[in-house]
């Protein structure tokens, strides 16, 4: 399957969801957050290195669009300090882009779109946590805007392996490309 794969670092971006201070202190599966946060800074690294674009989203939790709905996300009356900044472990780096949103998807109401047609980016690189909330809703939003789409299956994590396993098996592979971490640094060129 990995051989098939090509990714043009100048047409492709690296669209990392959400690997801030609060989302990096959850118990995930079926990788932790530190194991993700450390493929995800490997898959940057190596965009950079040729000239490829990196993408950090984050929610901004303070600003998080409360919308009826039977079972609303639960946050603290009192955010901790710094909980929506990309922490250090994610490895952001001076040049690399900040995405901030207010719901889960990367793309509803962002600068997102408009930054990565700037660029000439027809293919996204996706990977973050969590997987079935962050990851699932931009990839769903960003292929109904036209964007191809590679999704990196250990970096990504969520809340249950089951989760992890159903989005990989049943959504993702109808929506984008499963590849590794190893994968796509391979298929970089």
């Amino acid at each position: 399957m990995s051989a098939d794969l090509k990714l043009n670092a100048k047409t492709c971006a690296l669209v990392l969801i959400d690997l801030q201070n609060a989302i990096l202190s959850r118990d995930t599966k079926p990788y932790s957050a530190a194991d993700v946060a450390n493929r995800c800074r490997t898959m940057a690294q190596a965009f950079r290195e040729r000239g490829g674009t990196v993408v950090y989203v984050r929610v901004s939790l303070d600003q998080f669009l409360s919308l009826p709905v039977d079972e609303a996300m639960s946050l603290p009356k009192e955010l901790p300090a710094g909980a929506s900044e990309i922490a250090d472990a994610a490895g952001m780096q001076s040049g690399d882009l900040l995405i901030s949103k207010r719901h889960w998807g990367a793309f509803a109401q962002t600068a997102l779109e408009q930054e990565l047609r700037t660029r000439g980016i027809d293919t996204v690189v996706l990977a973050g946590i969590s997987t079935n909330i962050g990851v699932e809703s931009t990839l769903r939003q960003g292929t109904g805007l036209g964007f191809a789409f590679v999704t990196v299956e250990d970096a990504c994590s969520t809340f249950s392996t089951e989760m992890q396993q159903f989005a990989f098996k049943m959504i993702f592979p109808r929506l984008s490309r499963v590849r590794t971490t190893q994968q796509v640094v391979d298929a970089l060129v």
